[in-house]
């Protein structure tokens, strides 16, 4: 049952993805990134569809923590699940991610016009300058931001040094900073298919205010964000 749940997503998901792939060439002349973006909403509510017709489905838990104004969200990484369902979640979001996926046919596009933030890894100080520029011009537009600080995807027990530019972030913006953590690699794991049954939960927890102090800052950031995966773990745990 799980290789046939896994392939039934995978033929769902490439059809689903070449049939709004005919679209380019509207949003190619009409260059509107909001309307790209509305779109990439429309391309990922259909994901998420189809993984709750394979038995996938997904919860919120702390909305209230969530603020008016932007915001920055950092969330860990443990399942190509939050990459996707962040469009849906995060609604007008800019995520910062690896170049790497603009190579990605369709999907790849459609992040390049929306615009995301793409990160040069090899890049340096210049990839740095980048981010700082196209945060705050996604920041300046009323947008939220979305960074992985781990990185890449980690399993569901691992805990990741966060890279340095969730802070960098940080100071150079000044917003509030809201953890927002997923359970999703118990049901999706990193760098596979084998999709599980069931629902993950993704919950915001209460805003970081901006100014703090860089190590307590981390601290803060860090703690929160891992103690809210250990618990979301265990819970899960005791339900199965």
């Amino acid at each position: 049952m799980a290789r046939l749940r896994s392939t039934v997503f995978l033929v769902l998901l490439v059809l689903w993805t070449l049939l709004l792939a005919v679209s380019i060439p509207y949003f190619a002349l009409r260059d509107r990134p909001p309307l790209t973006r509305r779109f990439s909403r429309f391309w990922a509510g259909g994901v998420m569809a189809i993984l709750r017709l394979v038995g996938l489905a997904y919860r919120t838990v702390g909305e209230a923590n969530r603020p008016p104004e932007p915001a920055l969200y950092v969330g860990n990484h443990q399942s190509a699940f939050e990459t996707i369902a962040a469009a849906v979640l995060i609604p007008d979001v800019a995520i910062v991610l690896k170049e790497e996926l603009y190579r990605i046919p369709v999907f790849g596009w459609f992040l390049r016009r929306s615009p995301m933030i793409a990160i040069d890894r090899a890049g340096g100080a210049s990839s740095v300058k980048k981010m700082f520029r196209e945060g705050r011009e996604a920041s300046e537009a009323g947008r939220n931001l979305l960074i992985f600080p781990e990185g890449t995807r980690r399993a569901v027990d691992e805990r990741a040094e966060f890279h340095r530019g969730v802070l960098l972030l940080y100071k150079a913006l000044n917003l509030p900073v809201v953890p927002v953590v997923n359970n999703a690699g118990l049901f999706w794991p990193a760098r596979s298919f084998a999709i599980r049954p069931g629902t993950i939960t993704v919950s915001y927890l209460p805003p970081i205010p901006p100014g703090l102090p860089d190590r307590e800052f981390m601290a803060r950031l860090t703690e929160a964000i891992y103690a809210e995966r250990d618990r979301l773990v265990a819970q899960e745990g005791t339900t199965t």
